[in-house]
């Protein structure tokens, strides 16, 4: 069955709504724990573009599905036995509903998490439509779909996770390197007083030789008058 629904804003991971059924559940560790999982699911997609716009995320026995359409994540969490074909349906019901729902600017601008109350309204009454994979509707979807591939890619969500974190390890060690060179010039000071000292050094430089060439000249002179 699905477990849990999340609908966020892939630009920046904010979650924009739940179903409402999880509200009475806010003090079940086991809801947390998996409710956290996804809210930092969607912020790895947000973080990282190169993920398909379709995944299965496993985590224990259950797993997580997403789809990706107009820069918003649907997430849901099943047991590891649900239909998978099933539950791209369901969240394909989503993505058409939100986009039948006529409130691009209020996903656009709003800054609070699960502000959008209207559609976990709706994530709510679609949920309940999958809940039974036996329903006659439901096996329709799975007859009608069981000679299509399903191009979904399935990764377990540590390897995802520590993925993530070499890549971000990697970044660093790569901007320590690059900092590293000619460390004495990365002082914003520093290059400023070379910017501004250079010219100066470099035409007193001029001056000295112009001069001891003058000395060296005179001196020559003086010596073929006194012969």
């Amino acid at each position: 069955m699905v477990k849990l629904t999340i609908v966020g804003r892939v630009e920046d991971g904010l979650p924009l709504a739940q179903d409402q059924t999880y509200v009475n559940q806010q003090d079940n560790v086991s809801f947390l724990f998996y409710k956290e999982q996804a809210e930092l699911l969607l912020k790895q997609i947000s973080k990282n573009p190169l993920l398909r716009p379709k995944m299965t995320i496993l985590l224990d026995h259950h797993s997580f599905h997403f789809l990706v359409e107009k820069k918003i994540c649907y997430i849901a969490l099943s047991d590891s036995s649900y239909p998978r074909k099933l539950l791209f349906h369901y969240l394909q019901d989503l993505q058409k509903e939100l986009d039948n729902f006529g409130e691009t600017t209020l996903i656009q601008t709003t800054s609070k998490p699960y502000s959008f109350v209207r559609f976990s309204k709706i994530i709510g009454r679609i949920r309940k439509q999958y809940m039974d994979t036996r329903t006659q509707a439901n096996l329709s979807k799975l007859n009608a779909s069981r000679k299509q591939e399903l191009d979904v890619v399935t990764e377990h969500l540590n390897d995802l996770m520590q993925r993530r974190q070499l890549s971000a390890t990697s970044e660093i060690s790569s901007l320590d390197r690059r900092m590293s060179v000619s460390t004495i010039w990365c002082s914003r000071y520093l290059q400023d007083i070379a910017l501004k000292w250079t010219p100066v050094t470099i035409i007193i430089l001029v001056i000295l030789v112009i001069f001891k060439s003058s000395l060296i000249m005179t001196d020559d002179y003086l010596i073929s008058n006194m012969i």
